[in-house]
């Protein structure tokens, strides 16, 4: 699909992840690219969703809205995390097939992946198992797009795709550390513990469970190729394919940002899944995408971009 000429709709298209999606979008020459904003369009809300659609006449949905965090904001919000991403994802996907949308792009997320996955997780063992109980409420709600997506496309010919993407990082994250993901956490603490002359900081769990990063800009570029070029019904993973654990992300954060305090771990919170990293070879075959920002490089733009919007 050649998209510079397409009107393109990007949920969370203001977010974290939908910035960069839109610049890459921009990179290739599309002009009609909508972002529908939370104070207008509460995509919650099925009588929204078709008014949003109404507006913007999309061609393409890229459906990156959700609503999200760490481990802490999984645990408090499970009912909420579940409701919101399953409406959500249910009334997109049948009013853009009202509507004629040509193709829905789904993003799922590896919290649907079972909790003792063969490693690396393959996406033919997405269904092998329940998710890892403190994310699962958003794991499976998220995971509702792929079977909505499978079962359109049989009975209406709906072009609608699932991808999976690792847990990313960036310039632009969530520092928030009620809300906020394991690296952007380590680096708010490490940084706000160097400037204050503290001894150690405390990070939940032991540090021994491991995760796939992958930095936000390969993240939108593997999104955007998929768009293009992608049409088959399999779900598909995006990432770096490498992994690496809790605690030597920690140590790699604490020598980047200079901090020389210790790290305590506080082994009565939860580690969250024991393991996770893809196998990304369906990417790469299908339509061409593989990761190009190491984890060094990609911390140090991260703690860069921090450090110059701490206020």
């Amino acid at each position: 699909m050649e998209l510079a000429d397409k009107s393109i709709v990007v949920t969370g298209g203001a977010g974290f992840l939908g910035k960069h999606v839109v610049n890459a979008l921009r990179r290739r020459g599309c002009e009609r690219i909508g972002v529908p904003r939370s104070k207008d369009y509460d995509l919650r809300k099925e009588a929204h969703i078709v008014r949003m659609l109404d507006d913007f006449r999309p061609d393409v949905v890229i459906h990156l809205a959700a609503v999200v965090g760490g481990i802490g904001a999984n645990e408090k919000n499970p009912g909420s995390f579940f409701y919101d991403n399953l409406v959500m994802g249910a009334h997109l996907i049948e009013h853009s097939r009202l509507k004629g949308v040509h193709k829905f792009v789904a993003i799922g997320t590896i919290c649907s992946y079972p909790k003792f996955a063969p490693v690396p997780f393959r996406e033919a063992d997405l269904w092998n198992g329940y998710p890892e109980e403190t994310n699962a409420p958003y794991g499976l709600a998220k995971k509702m797009m792929l079977v909505q997506s499978q079962a359109y496309r049989k009975q209406y010919g709906f072009n609608s795709i699932y991808l999976l993407p690792v847990n990313l990082y960036g310039p632009g994250d969530n520092f928030d550390l009620e809300t906020s993901h394991v690296i952007p956490a380590i680096i708010r603490k490490c940084e706000e513990a160097r400037k204050r002359g503290d001894a150690s900081i405390r990070l939940w769990g032991d540090g021994t469970p491991t995760r796939e990063f992958l930095y936000v800009e390969d993240a939108a570029e593997g999104i955007v190729r998929a768009a293009e070029s992608y049409d088959g019904e399999a779900p598909v993973n995006i990432g770096s394919g490498h992994e690496l654990s809790i605690r030597e992300l920690a140590d790699a954060i604490r020598e980047l940002t200079g901090y020389r305090g210790t790290i305590v771990w506080d082994a009565e919170r939860p580690n969250g899944q024991p393991r996770r990293r893809l196998d990304v070879s369906l990417a790469k075959e299908a339509f061409g995408f593989e990761a190009g920002t190491d984890i060094e490089t990609g911390l140090k733009r991260t703690i860069e971009w921090y450090r110059g919007n701490d206020s």
